[in-house]
């Protein structure tokens, strides 16, 4: 099912480029929250990124976000890190994936671009893919695309 008029909105976000395998993600994160915990800047827990690649790509090119708890942020120019004081994107078009996350997001990102097809919408920004635990401890993500109405 996709859902439209979906909203990312976030506080303090730190943001780095990565490519990696798809099935290595999990090591490009904490790569990047090491290297932020060694700055002295403290990760949230939530985690977001941006799919800049084709995804049947061999290689996955992304933007990985990390809301920090700290409002400011200072680090070198070499670390190749940006700093978002608020991340806010809409009007977007978003699905879920539950299960089967490697499976089904593929599955879901072509949903999404068949629905912006299918529906007069052009996309305006990347796909973001964002993790997220129900009250019961439950792992979903949450995919999204920022979308203008063309009619």
């Amino acid at each position: 099912m996709i859902v439209e008029n979906h909203r990312i909105a976030h506080r303090n976000v730190a943001s780095k480029y990565y490519r990696f395998y798809p099935d290595e993600i999990e090591l490009a994160v904490q790569d990047f929250q090491s290297i932020l915990e060694k700055h002295d800047y403290h990760p949230d827990g939530r985690m977001l990124f941006s799919i800049l690649s084709d995804p049947t790509s061999e290689i996955m090119s992304a933007e990985i976000f990390l809301p920090i708890w700290e409002n400011t942020f200072t680090i070198q120019e070499q670390e190749e890190i940006k700093f978002h004081s608020y991340l806010s994107i809409s009007p977007m078009i978003m699905t879920r994936v539950t299960d089967d996350f490697n499976e089904q997001s593929q599955v879901q990102f072509w949903e999404l671009m068949n629905y912006i097809n299918q529906n007069s919408f052009q996309q305006n920004t990347p796909v973001f893919a964002e993790y997220k635990t129900t009250h019961s401890g439950s792992i979903f993500l949450e995919m999204s695309v920022g979308v203008k109405r063309l009619k």
